[in-house]
């Protein structure tokens, strides 16, 4: 009956796998792996309670009324001063998922391509295909010749069909799904096709504060700011209720970004920023992350450890450093789709892999796992479910 109103755009719209997952079941009575939910045990709710007073003691009915665009001044200074970066190259979102789609909107025509990892974030694909962008996916190359060689192809291509390359979309710390982290002279590589080539970089980096192991590597945008917009979140460093996040950028792109969301949603929520100001002005949310840290590292190292004891031969998963997220890959032939609702009927739940994948046919044999969301319990009986199954199915 209404299919006649609704705008050419619904077409490309892509529902979110993992969505429905939650739209089926209640995550609390199942073992979920599925879902990217930072553990409600991170969350700092006496600061929290005590940061609310503060800043209604502070702003009065100021922190209710609307704001600046560009965010309060408050907030933009903090993240000035944490991260390095005049006030001027600082525009505040609702949510680092606005972020995405508001850099698609006002970069990108019907048509054009945007470049990303193969696999990438669920989220941005969404966002891409909405705007009826053209995107190409990447798979990652072990090698820094093959990485290189398989950017330049996929370049050299979209240039020999006529099309524009506006943007490569990346998460390079701690991927969702992949959990895998770029290196420094990979990112280096993208910095330098982006000048070859002249087109943007999006830099989705909600995770980077989350290291359990290693090094920090320089971020994409400290290696070329004019060329990067980079994105952040409270989202797992704090909570996700703020709906916050934040663009860095060149001046020029964040005032078409800051006239875009003009028409969106006029400000970002304005209580909540004064509240994240507070918490990462004070030391509280750096307090409360190092706490983070040691529980997402303790349930990555206990879902690695259990993968290691339980899964059957011919089952392998990447290793992250950081982040949320790790993706497992089973035998050729093994369709993590068509397995889904019998693992669901089981009571546990993942997402499969190539729902990530540009083309959703490839890497029928992957599937993303989270580490954060379920108590240590739950992760060892979830996994200990998980590879009967599976070990069911192979047989």
């Amino acid at each position: 009956m209404y299919g006649k109103f609704f705008s050419k755009d619904t077409t490309s719209f892509m529902r979110s796998p993992v969505r429905e997952i939650f739209k089926r079941v209640d995550l609390g009575s199942i073992y979920s792996f599925a879902g990217g939910y930072p553990s409600a045990d991170t969350f700092p709710l006496e600061d929290i309670r005590r940061a609310t007073d503060i800043v209604i003691q502070k702003y009065g009915a100021k922190a209710f009324q609307y704001g600046a665009t560009q965010g309060v001044p408050e907030l933009r200074q903090v993240l000035s001063e944490r991260y390095g970066v005049p006030l001027e190259r600082i525009q505040v979102t609702t949510s680092s998922q606005q972020g995405i789609d508001v850099c698609t909107r006002v970069l990108v025509d019907p048509g054009d391509v945007i470049l990303t990892s193969n696999p990438s974030y669920l989220g941005a694909l969404q966002s891409f295909c909405s705007y009826r962008a053209e995107v190409v996916g990447v798979s990652h190359e072990p090698s820094l010749d093959a990485f290189r060689k398989a950017y330049v192809e996929a370049i050299e291509a979209v240039r020999a069909a006529g099309k524009k390359l506006k943007f490569l979309y990346m998460i390079p710390d701690f991927q969702n799904p992949s959990g895998e982290t770029l290196s420094l002279e990979e990112r280096l590589v993208l910095v330098e096709l982006a000048e070859k080539y002249d087109f943007l970089i999006v830099e989705d980096s909600p995770y980077r504060e989350l290291r359990y192991e290693g090094s920090d590597v320089p971020t994409i945008y400290s290696l070329c700011p004019d060329r990067v917009l980079h994105l952040g979140s409270f989202s797992k460093i704090l909570a996700p209720g703020f709906r916050i996040g934040w663009i860095l950028g060149a001046p020029e792109l964040l005032d078409m970004i800051y006239v875009c969301k003009q028409s969106l949603d006029l400000c970002p929520p304005i209580f909540d920023q004064y509240l994240a100001a507070e918490l990462m002005g004070s030391g509280l949310l750096d307090a409360n992350l190092v706490k983070s840290i040691a529980l997402y590292k303790s349930k990555r190292d206990l879902l690695l450890s259990l993968l290691e004891e339980y899964m059957p031969e011919g089952v392998s998963w990447t290793h992250p450093e950081g982040g949320l997220f790790l993706f497992l890959t089973l035998p050729e032939g093994f369709d993590t789709i068509a397995f889904y609702d019998k693992a669901l009927d089981a009571g546990v739940a993942y997402v499969a892999g190539s729902f990530f994948h540009v083309d959703r046919s490839m890497a029928r044999n992957t599937m993303r796992m989270n580490f954060s969301f379920m108590t240590h319990q739950k992760i060892t009986e979830g996994v200990k479910l998980l590879a009967g199954l599976i070990k069911s199915e192979l047989k």
